[in-house]
């Protein structure tokens, strides 16, 4: 491997191939990228369980300089999102830079020549500038429930699904009903003899009105990239102005939303019961407002049961509830992916040997999302409070991209990094925006380490783009 890169980045998704090609854009072509996989992609190629699917619509959820006028559906499905990332990286000439296979383990601040040191499964790197485009979810979480070793069935994460396993005419249980599970619950129920949904806390969901492009709405995106434009702009407009104030609380559309969901619920669940069961009690908008035109109709199904008794214990059969136990040949955990601590699997040393776990030991933050004090020269795509519940985040991916640049220009040879007191006002700012927000009034959710938030951004997108337009370079050290 090459022994020294002027930039290191650290993954091949959305964030990582964007930085590398806007950098080469910007005159900076000394720049490696490390994957430990054998392809890039990210997250849309590690899932891969059946009705994966894009909760964004397709035409935002595509860089803003490389739209893609052939999506097949309106939703795009993880096979076609998966192939644009594998054709962007080698349309725009970025494979020369990565390298496959190698796993980053951590990295070194080294003071007196001012550059990082990358450990890696295949030895050590170097490089000026190192910055993560790791991403927040892809680490699948696994429940802590007694007996789950026991079970002596086939088993599998979401995230790591079992294609060798043929579902049909088997008894399926699936535990979690989150943006995963509504996508693959749906196409799997068509095959299970019966499938057993254990639902601890149910979710907003709204119809998505999916359908496939037709060839003349193809042809006229390709055509006439103005048109394309225009409508990419009303789906951001959409989330803008319609879900983020929703999320902000306010109390007309939170009111329409709560009513297109019961709509929705009411045409295809004719239990006055399962209504009940299938509608949160927390204001909608605290977890993320989820789309589906399939899932109330699968739980309709009489293949299907929803499952609402805590589960006590997993058996060598099965299942067992307060109540009841529940046989099974499969169980499928639908739990999600730990989001917090950010960065947990690195073991990242700044200056004075300060590790970036203590440093985030009470929840992670950066400024503007993108860098930390202490960790000269270190950059984070995604980073802490950047997440969002309305939006696309490949746009605010691209704000950070920029905003990068700009930095990297700014320290030249040497250094940059953000001044402490900068970044304690913007994480003091974060949460006290964010705790006046609907994330805020729920317990428990992936966006939240205890009290804290570190995850999401309190603001528009439209805000977010305002504010990393250009650095604020008093806010900075540079040397």
């Amino acid at each position: 491997m090459t022994a020294f890169a002027q930039i290191i980045i650290i993954g091949t998704g959305f964030g990582g191939l964007c930085m590398a090609h806007k950098l080469k854009e910007a005159g900076y072509d000394d720049i490696l990228i490390l994957e430990k996989a054998h392809e890039v992609g990210g997250t849309w190629r590690e899932n891969t369980y059946p009705g994966a699917e894009c909760d964004i619509p397709s035409a935002l959820y595509s860089y803003s300089f490389a739209q893609n006028p052939t999506w097949d559906y309106k939703w795009a499905k993880q096979p076609q999102i998966f192939k644009y990332l594998k054709d962007f990286a080698t349309d725009y000439d970025l494979r020369r830079h990565i390298r496959f296979g190698v796993s980053v383990q951590g990295a070194t601040w080294m003071e007196n020549i001012s550059n990082w040191t990358i450990q890696t499964d295949q030895g050590e790197l170097s490089c000026r500038f190192l910055i993560s485009g790791v991403g927040q979810l892809h680490h699948p979480k696994w429940p802590n429930i007694p007996g789950r070793e026991s079970f002596k069935g086939d088993t599998f994460h979401s995230a790591q699904w079992d294609h060798d396993f043929d579902l049909t005419g088997k008894r399926v249980g699936v535990i979690g009903v989150g943006a995963s599970a509504i996508q693959f619950i749906p196409e799997i129920a068509q095959q299970a003899k019966k499938l057993t949904i254990y639902q601890r806390t149910p979710n907003w969901v709204i119809d998505k009105g999916d359908r496939p492009y037709s060839r003349i709405e193809k042809w006229i995106a390709k055509r006439f990239p103005a048109l394309a434009n225009l409508y990419r702009f009303g789906l951001w407009f959409q989330g803008e102005f319609i879900i983020y104030p929703i999320i902000k609380g306010a109390p007309l559309r939170a009111a329409l939303a709560r009513a297109r969901n019961r709509s929705d619920m009411n045409k295809h669940i004719s239990d006055p019961k399962l209504r009940k069961i299938l509608t949160p009690d927390y204001p909608i908008g605290a977890k993320r407002i989820l789309f589906s035109d399939k899932y109330y109709e699968a739980l309709a199904r009489d293949n299907v049961e929803l499952v609402t008794e805590p589960i006590k214990e997993i058996n060598a059969t099965g299942i067992k509830t307060t109540n009841n136990n529940f046989a099974h040949d499969v169980i499928i955990y639908a739990t999600g992916f730990y989001s917090n601590p950010f960065l947990k699997e690195l073991d990242i040393q700044g200056r004075n040997k300060a590790t970036l776990v203590d440093h985030w030991q009470n929840g992670a933050f950066a400024y503007l999302g993108v860098m930390t004090a202490g960790f000269p020269n270190l950059f984070f795509l995604y980073g802490p409070n950047t997440n969002t519940g309305h939006t696309s985040i490949i746009f605010k991916l691209e704000q950070e991209v920029g905003y990068i640049i700009k930095l990297i220009r700014g320290a030249e040879n040497g250094t940059v990094e953000v001044g402490p007191e900068a970044e304690h006002a913007f994480s003091e700012e974060m949460q006290t925006r964010l705790s006046k927000l609907a994330w805020a009034k729920i317990d428990e959710s992936w966006y939240k380490d205890g009290d804290k938030i570190p995850n999401n951004w309190p603001g528009s997108s439209l805000e977010f783009k305002k504010r990393l337009k250009t650095p604020i370079w008093d806010h900075f050290e540079t040397t």
